[in-house]
């Protein structure tokens, strides 16, 4: 297939691009570097089959020759407000990329008769009050708070998709995608895990925000990538859950960061410092990605972790 990535310098659309271009397939790779770091796609550069195009995806995207499928992952998702990569630093770029940049991505699929894979998230499901997440929850959202910039650019995003293929007949597809980590994040990313582990290489007691209680869901990037191709082979067209369901505390998550990185320095618990309406729990229900797509995670969070830790250990010096 010749296929188009957008956000291809993303955490994710970097490790589609390696997956696409490993299994022999024609990549064309399109960021504007808002977010997306060039370091995760250098080593891609010259390798036959691989291109770039830099462009902001919320104007009109014009790709030369035919395409078979388009996945569109081009969007700020860093929660931490204190990185200039997060999405409430990028707010009208944030919803331009979920209402815009869908509109000319599906644009292209409509014009290519091509498949169209949408990145969404479980930020759609708000803080939830079903538990765990099944794709027919509707969610528990706020529209006007301060994540609301990202959680409804996504809720949009997914109906432009559904409307695409109902009304233009295109071949969508609809990802939801939990909590993943893995090589290639940014170090400033503001998730946990990437906090955790940064404290934890620099020897510091690893902070915990309230009681620690909170739970969240992690999967590692190769099971979540995995998942992604599968659900583009399929013929599902309705969103599909992409995660892990195994459910950890932020207590377990950092004693396990510790144990793996030999941090003596343990833990020191703040107040909450929730950002908006972050939720307490996330775990997502993969009934449906099991039985259409016959996935489920295979890594465990240590052997992730123990996958993950040398990155941030190089990309820190």
């Amino acid at each position: 297939m010749r296929i188009l990535i957008t956000g291809a310098a993303g955490f994710l659309g970097s490790h589609l691009c390696d997956a696409y271009v490993e299994q022999g397939h024609e990549v064309i790779a399109m960021d504007n570097f808002i977010t997306g770091n060039p370091k995760n796609l250098a080593h891609l550069a010259g390798k036959p089959g691989f291109s770039f195009i830099r462009q902001d995806v919320s104007n009109f995207i014009f790709v030369p020759e035919k395409v078979d499928a388009v996945l569109h992952f081009a969007s700020p998702a860093s929660p931490n407000p204190k990185s200039p990569y997060g999405y409430t630093n990028l707010p009208i770029q944030t919803m331009k990329a979920g209402a815009m940049g869908t509109h000319n991505a599906l644009g292209v699929a409509k014009a290519n008769k091509a498949k169209f894979l949408l990145a969404s998230t479980s930020e759609i499901y708000g803080d939830p009050l079903e538990h765990p997440q099944k794709e027919s929850y509707y969610g528990h959202v706020d529209t006007i708070g301060i994540r609301a910039v990202y959680d409804e650019a996504k809720r949009f995003a997914e109906s432009l998709t559904m409307a695409y293929h109902r009304f233009h007949d295109v071949d969508t597809r609809i990802v939801r995608i939990f909590n993943t980590y893995g090589p290639g994040m940014n170090l400033d990313d503001g998730r946990v895990v990437p906090n955790f582990i940064q404290q934890a290489l620099r020897g510091e007691p690893l902070t915990i925000y309230g009681d620690g209680l909170q739970t969240r869901s992690f999967c590692y990037v190769s099971d979540l990538i995995r998942g992604i191709c599968a659900l583009l082979d399929s013929n599902e067209h309705l969103p599909v859950n992409i995660g892990n369901p195994v459910e950890n505390t932020m207590i377990e998550l950092a004693e396990a960061i510790n144990r793996l990185t030999n941090n003596p320095a343990g833990l020191v618990f703040k107040k909450d410092a929730r950002v908006g309406d972050d939720p307490q729990q996330r775990r997502p229900d993969i009934t449906r990605a099991k039985t259409i797509l016959n996935w489920e995670p295979l890594v465990s969070l240590e052997e992730g972790l123990l996958k993950t830790i040398p990155y941030f250990e190089r990309a820190m010096k």
